[in-house]
């Protein structure tokens, strides 16, 4: 029979492991890579675990791989993510190993996921047999919209064998250092993309009464959107429906004959998720019917709501606890409106996503750049925490399951 180590164990080796760890974190940071295609960080994680006694299944269609390393015996299998995918933002933090390629950079902290995960395989392969079952690290690309992991579970990579629980982390720069923090059910929202092109009849600025003006028409279905929000979505399933854009027209003198719109809809129930996105399409072409225009309405499906196994989520507390202290949990009380596509993999599989605080402790932490922002900063010191709570959620449910 197979003894596991004790739990703190995990933080110990975890933090000698931390010198690569940073290394490997710096390398691909500073060389980052979008969507679906990182063929860079592919080669730089699959040489931090060179050596190590694992077997690999590569994606055909993105950069992604699974690396499953397997314990003393047969037994249960776990997945644990990192996503490797950048964004389009230029980075200015002034880091030594600041981004090296023009409008991209790791804003978002998937630099330090998959710098913890590798670091992770490296500390679990040395214990390999103190652990009965299977360990599955899911390295995943195109997270930033471009659904990396429903392309990786179409082409099979999370069966044969399939998981029985999956574990990610997500830093957050403007949470205090060191805290593990997560919720039961909705954590992240669905996210779709919501489009409209409002067409009237252009004309003469100076002559309106000629034209049929699609810009008052276009700006009073904005309005009405937010009224529904307001007054027809409950505080109990909410819903955000936010316009960011609206273009139209040339020059001052001439009413355009087309408004287009660009927003976002965010929800954290399937039901919800589909009145709201009926409501679009009614207010948008009712509106523009009762001023004798007509709008073309588009809605572009995004990631599902991230919903965490409430057991996943007492698994979590009790490693993050038991490795750093009662203080070092912290239950989030509402959902983030964000979005994860690490949604679809807790689609098929019972699992959760927790956060990890990496805002350094000088000064208030919740002032310091957000995720998602070029001046976007990490506590380099917490990710071995990460490393840790990867190790004991895998060989915690690899030993006891659910109980």
């Amino acid at each position: 029979m197979t003894i596991l180590p004790p739990l703190t164990d995990w933080a110990d080796r975890a933090a000698a492991d931390s010198q690569a760890l940073l290394a490997l974190r710096r390398a691909i940071h500073a060389d980052p890579e979008l969507g679906l295609d990182t063929p860079r960080t592919h080669e730089k994680i699959k040489a931090a675990l060179a050596g190590l006694p694992l077997t690999y299944r590569d994606s055909v269609r993105t950069s992604g791989f699974i690396a499953r390393l397997d314990g003393a015996k047969p037994g249960r299998t776990v997945l644990l993510r990192g996503d490797m995918d950048a964004l389009p933002i230029h980075e200015e933090t002034g880091l030594d190993f600041a981004s090296r390629n023009p409008g991209q950079m790791h804003a978002c902290g998937h630099d330090t996921h998959s710098a913890m995960l590798a670091s992770a395989a490296r500390v679990l392969s040395e214990r390999r047999d103190s652990f009965d079952g299977t360990i599955l690290f899911m390295f995943q690309p195109g997270e930033e919209g471009h659904h990396g992991a429903r392309v990786m579970i179409e082409e099979g990579l999370l069966d044969d064998p399939t998981p029985e629980a999956a574990f990610a982390l997500h830093i957050f720069p403007n949470v205090p250092g060191g805290i593990i923090a997560c919720r039961d059910g909705a954590l992240l929202a669905a996210t779709d993309t919501l489009g409209a092109t409002v067409t009237g009849k252009g004309g003469h600025a100076a002559m309106p009464h000629d034209s049929i003006d699609p810009l008052p028409v276009a700006c009073e279905a904005v309005l009405a959107l937010q009224t529904h929000i307001a007054r027809r979505t409950t505080f109990t399933d909410p819903a955000i429906l936010s316009i960011t854009r609206i273009a139209a027209g040339s020059t001052h003198n001439v009413i355009p004959d087309t408004v287009e719109l660009l927003g976002t809809l965010r929800t954290l129930s399937e039901a919800q998720r589909l009145a709201s996105q009926a409501a679009f399409k009614r207010i948008l072409t009712n509106i523009a019917a009762a001023h004798g225009c007509t709008a073309e309405v588009s809605i572009e499906p995004g990631y599902p709501p991230t919903l965490n196994d409430p057991r996943a989520v007492a698994l979590i507390r009790d490693c993050a606890r038991d490795l750093f202290g009662e203080a070092a949990y912290h239950a989030i009380p509402a959902p983030i409106m964000g979005g994860e596509d690490f949604a679809y993999v807790l689609q098929k599989l019972p699992g959760a996503m927790a956060i990890l605080g990496v805002a350094a402790p000088d000064g208030n932490p919740f002032e310091r750049a957000p995720i998602h922002n070029s001046r976007m900063m990490v506590d380099e010191a917490q990710l071995s925490r990460g490393v840790a709570i990867h190790c004991a959620f895998a060989t915690r449910f690899l030993a006891h399951g659910w109980g």
